[in-house]
């Protein structure tokens, strides 16, 4: 599928939509393997990170619930404010939780979300991403499901965007520079 290719504004595909779906796949057998028996719920944040779980959460043949956060976050970089505008419906209380994230970049979000979770008591807090941009990491976080590392370039495609155009792209790609710059 050739999905907005002709745009100019894209720099490259970094990611194929074969490539993505392979990787899922793996990250999928990998997560039955250590999930089966247990009582498993996925959680993503939106928007971005729906079009990863629910692709994920196909290739897991396990029973598992799945559920989502909205967050906004204000102010510059590092000193940014994170606030849940939609949180859980369900309970995680002894529940097996696995975050599931599009992309972690800085990691301040996952770090402020992952605490929030904690506190609610679940059985385990386990991390999945599709992709890592771990050039630019600032908090420590452990990331037990990779897909790929990415380089630091701005990407959109298979939920990412930019000013919610985008996200629909079958695979990852970057934008020329001048066009996220603005």
């Amino acid at each position: 599928m050739k999905l907005h290719l002709s745009d100019s504004r894209i720099d490259r595909v970094l990611l194929t939509g074969d490539e993505i779906a392979a990787q899922v796949a793996d990250l999928g057998s990998r997560i039955v393997a250590d999930y089966a028996g247990r009582d498993l719920v996925l959680i993503t944040v939106l928007k971005g990170g729906l079009f990863f779980l629910a692709d994920l959460c196909r290739s897991i043949d396990l029973p598992l619930t799945v559920d989502f956060m909205a967050i906004s976050s204000y102010g510059p970089g590092a000193e940014s404010a994170v606030r849940i505008t939609k949180d859980l419906d369900d309970p995680i209380e002894g529940r097996d939780v696995l975050m599931v994230e599009d992309i972690i970049d800085t990691g301040l979000t996952l770090n402020y979300l992952m605490r929030v979770l904690r506190e609610r008591k679940p059985a385990s807090l386990a991390v999945c991403t599709l992709l890592d941009k771990d050039v630019r990491r600032l908090v420590d976080l452990p990331i037990e499901y990779r897909g790929f590392r990415v380089p630091d370039r701005f990407l959109v495609g298979y939920g990412l965007d930019l000013d919610g155009v985008w996200r629909n792209l079958p695979y990852v790609a970057t934008l020329h520079e001048e066009v996220w710059e603005r």
